[in-house]
Parts: structure tokens; C-alpha cells; sequence
């Protein structure tokens, strides 16, 4: 099969597009024929291997996080799925490789494409739909009248996150750019602040929750006073934390970084009374199902920019990394 691979890791470095094996399906497994796949910032960041400490991928591998595809072939332990299926998902770690003809995920991570969505509209879904569940469900467990703030509304995680907050009941504060800010509104943002002209630290006052996407450290500061009293913060750029390095088994010495990298944020975090968590999104079958239900009932619609072509996976990429998309990027493989 053809796939694009990272030969090895770099910022200036591209992906390769190559021959390579068909993967392996163990008895748990589904096999895939990609025909889309959503591009992410992460995609980026391993390639760079800015998370190489963390996730130390051995190159050459597969780079690739969201994918929409039809089921070829299952594992003798598969019970969900049937050769046909039209499924989606964001595999696990290690199990990545969405910019490829073909991928086996464990059937676990799996769920079934929303019927009144296309392939690239689904292809688009997975990372950015778990991120945004994984904070406002079971994280913040955000309640009907609670207020939350999105950073950077009009990108992929944004534009989800806007739309399940509302949903979930919730008052919604979101930042972005003039060219942007109908986008936003039609996604159901109640407050609206251009990020380039205002300060929405003078504008906001006791939330209860804050998604955080932004590497600036002034800005994670500023993030942490706008909380309430037990407010939480939950950052998707970081820094890492001794919880996140337990969740995901880090030996204890990568847990006693992550200590250092994040005391300085918990020591703030802990002096306003508000709670700093970060959240690197784990593959979820059963929460893609219950986000599958919502766009099947209409209240959540996805939000795609471009649409590139699989030679084109690079410049999708190059794309991503201007940080200017308003909603998802896809690659259609097939």
C-alpha cells in the first residue's frame, strides 16, 4: 500500500510518500481502507518529535490520527463491526497511521460513521470530537447555566467544543479574529472577543471552565484568573503533568519531569483555588458512539476548510501549521 511516512523526526523535515507493508490484523482488530483522514497540529508535533520523551515513536512510521473508511477485513475476536461497516476513529497510540491506504485499529476504538455525514466530513470528526468530550463531559462535567471559555473558536477543537458546550446547556466565551467571528456565532458562541484587539481578560469574570490552546504563558496566566473559585483549566498545549504521566505509564523519572515542568502552573493554579489539568485525548470507541448520536441528530455539524489531495498531504500539513484553518483539514485517500 502507498502511505506517507516519517522517515526522521524534524520541523524542516516532510513526510515521505512510500511503498509499504499492509498492516497486520490481530483478532481484535479491524482492518480499514482509509478514505479520508482529518490533519491535526499533532501530526506536526510527532513529526517534529516535540513529543518524542512522551510517545517515542521509532521512525520510520506512519504519521496520522484521524481516519473515516469502510471495514475489510476483522479479527476472529471482532464483535462490533462487519466486513462493510462504514466506521471513523482516532486510533490509539502507537496504533497511528491514518495517511496511509489502509490502518488496523482495535475494534475498541472504533465507532460507526454518522450515516448523514460524507467521508471527509467524518474523517474530520474523531481528534477534535474526543478532545472537546474528554474536556466539557468527563473532565468538566459542565453543567446547564455553567460558563465556558474556548480559545481560538474557529479552529478544529474550537469549533467542536463551542457547538458541545452549548449543547451541554452552558454560557459560551470564545476568542478569534473579525474575519471569523459570524463562523463562531453560527456555531452558537454567546460572547465573542477579537483576540487581536481586545483583552479577554477584561472581559471575563468567574467561569467555571476554561479550554486552553494556547502556548503563550501570559495568556495561561491571565486564563487562570478568569476562573471562579474551583474553577478548572484544562490546556491542551500543556505543560505536562505527574497525572498525565501516570495515566499513560511513564517510567518515574519522566514522571519526575513532568513534575518539574508543571510546578510552576499547579503552584499558580493553587493560589487563585482553581484546578490546572492537562489533556493529551486517548482513543475512545464508546464516546465517538454517544458524539455519532449528536451529529445524527443534527446539533453538532462539522466545520472542514480545505480539502487536500493524498499526494497533497504536505501541504495539508504546511496548511495546519499557519494555524489560520477555520475548522478541520482532510486529506481524501480514496
Amino acid at each position: 500500500m502507498k502511505a506517507f511516512i516519517v522517515k526522521k523526526y524534524g520541523k524542516k523535515e516532510k513526510l515521505h510518500l512510500t511503498d509499504w507493508a499492509e498492516p497486520i490484523v490481530n483478532e481484535n482488530d479491524v482492518l480499514v481502507q482509509v478514505h479520508s483522514a482529518g490533519v491535526n497540529l499533532l501530526d506536526s508535533l510527532i513529526r517534529n518529535g516535540d513529543f518524542k520523551l512522551f510517545l517515542p515513536y521509532k521512525p520510520s512510521f506512519i504519521d496520522g490520527h484521524d481516519v473515516a473508511g469502510v471495514v475489510t477485513k476483522i479479527g476472529s475476536r471482532v464483535s462490533k463491526f462487519k466486513v462493510g461497516d462504514e466506521i471513523y476513529s482516532r486510533p490509539s497510540d502507537y496504533r497511528v497511521g491514518t495517511f496511509a491506504e489502509y490502518i488496523s485499529i482495535n475494534e475498541n476504538d472504533v465507532a460507526l460513521k454518522p450515516k448523514n455525514l460524507s467521508m471527509e466530513e467524518a474523517g474530520s470528526i474523531p481528534l477534535v470530537g474526543l478532545t472537546a468530550w474528554q474536556a466539557l463531559v468527563e473532565i468538566g462535567k459542565i453543567q446547564k447555566g455553567q460558563k465556558v471559555f474556548i480559545q481560538a473558536g474557529s479552529g478544529g477543537v474550537g469549533a467542536f467544543a463551542i457547538q458541545l458546550a452549548k449543547h451541554l446547556g452552558a454560557f459560551v466565551a470564545t476568542t478569534t479574529s473579525a474575519k471569523n467571528i459570524e463562523l463562531v456565532k453560527s456555531l452558537g458562541a454567546d460572547l465573542i472577543i477579537d483576540y487581536k484587539t481586545e483583552d479577554f481578560e477584561t472581559k471575563l469574570k468567574d467561569y467555571d471552565l476554561v479550554l486552553h490552546s494556547n502556548r503563550d504563558s501570559k495568556i495561561l496566566e491571565k486564563s487562570l484568573r478568569i476562573l471562579k473559585s474551583g474553577g478548572q483549566l484544562v490546556s491542551l498545549v500543556g505543560p505536562p503533568t505527574p497525572e498525565f504521566a501516570t495515566t499513560i505509564s511513564l517510567p518515574w523519572y519522566l514522571k519526575l519531569v513532568t513534575k518539574l515542568i508543571s510546578l510552576g502552573v499547579k503552584k499558580k493554579a493553587k493560589k487563585l483555588n482553581t484546578n490546572f489539568v492537562f489533556l493529551f485525548m486517548r482513543a475512545e470507541g464508546r464516546q465517538l458512539s454517544e458524539i455519532t448520536k449528536l451529529i445524527e441528530a443534527g446539533i453538532i455539524k462539522p466545520v472542514i476548510d480545505k480539502v487536500f489531495s493524498f499526494e497533497q498531504t504536505n501541504e495539508a500539513l504546511s496548511y495546519v501549521e499557519t494555524g489560520r484553518s477555520r475548522g478541520k483539514v482532510v486529506i481524501k485517500i480514496k
